[in-house]
């Protein structure tokens, strides 16, 4: 199978931080990668992937080839294989192997907001239009007007989403088609019912207006206190957002190497095969659950969880 796709449903478990890389005039100093045709926050593919290659470097037991370094490039590396490779070569020379997988940006699926309601899951119908994998029946909505989950009790029809209040539009909202590797799991029964569609041109501006934003200060080494000047702010996506993103296995070395199945190989930490690439990177993405992914992760920062499998698609 040397084409394949994976579509993954991530749910964040803390607040997670993707930075710009330095201070920005506006609302914080810190702020996190958006797009920048809507203005939402994202989680990079290269996060993503930098991220899967040392998880996955560390269960595979092949910690020298995690990083930008001298990299082994031996066939049966599973971490060479799949994310690419540096080799040197006897007479001095570097020679670079491309990988043989793509990750794309993980993007906002569901985002919570509070409300009088209790907890909601905010979307959009091009949200859901994204991945072709959610269905709807119902039309394009006014600006003004929301429509409800069915767990979802609104007074009057009225619901706060934030600072923001709207009128839901009397229709009840049925997400259709969830492909049953999602909707087996306990992070989609919880959130199901209580999903509300806003439109596409308010779903950016409650996102936003949503993030949290979280206040630090430096500490001086010799007086224990704050320092002077040194306070700042960072937003994060919100713990329980959940993000979709696609992983795709580009294998043109398929014909020139065997892939090595190890899982008769001993291997303490693994204790997993790899017969596809997108197995080596699907055992790096396992380990965001416990290590995280962007910055911030020594505060806090940076879990999710997979939801469910990955859909899988061949071509």
């Amino acid at each position: 199978m040397t084409y394949c796709k994976h579509t993954y449903l991530w749910m964040a478990l803390d607040p997670v931080h993707i930075g710009t890389g330095g201070y920005r005039l506006g609302r914080v100093d810190n702020s996190i990668a958006r797009e920048p045709g809507t203005n939402l926050p994202k989680i990079p593919g290269t996060s993503l992937s930098g991220a899967a290659r040392s998880y996955a470097a560390m269960r595979y037991e092949k910690p020298n080839c995690a990083g930008q370094g001298k990299h082994c490039g031996e066939k049966d590396c599973p971490i060479c294989y799949t994310f690419g490779s540096l080799v040197v070569k006897d007479e001095g020379k570097t020679k670079a192997y491309a990988g043989t997988i793509n990750i794309f940006d993980a993007q906002i699926l569901f985002f919570p907001v509070h409300s009088m309601a209790g907890p909601v899951w905010v979307t959009s119908l091009y949200r859901l239009g994204l991945h072709k994998t959610l269905k709807i029946d119902i039309p394009e909505l006014p600006s003004d007007k929301i429509a409800l989950g069915s767990g979802i009790d609104a007074p009057e029809g009225h619901l706060n989403l934030g600072w923001l209040l709207l009128k839901s539009n009397g229709q009840t909202l049925e997400l259709d088609g969830v492909p049953p590797e999602w909707a087996d799991t306990t992070e989609w029964e919880a959130v199901k019912d209580r999903v509300v569609l806003v439109s596409d041109k308010l779903f950016g501006q409650i996102v936003n207006d949503n993030l949290e934003v979280r206040t630090s200060v430096s500490i001086d080494p010799m007086t224990g206190a704050a320092e002077e000047g040194a306070l700042f702010t960072y937003e994060a996506m919100p713990r329980s957002t959940f993000l979709v993103g696609d992983l795709v296995q580009d294998d043109f070395r398929a014909d020139d190497f065997q892939i090595i199945d190890t899982t008769a190989k001993e291997n303490k930490l693994a204790k997993v095969p790899w017969k596809k690439p997108l197995d080596v990177a699907g055992a790096g993405f396992e380990m965001i659950e416990y290590l995280g992914v962007g910055g911030m992760g020594t505060r806090g920062f940076g879990r999710m969880r997979i939801v469910g499998k990955p859909l899988e698609e061949a071509f």
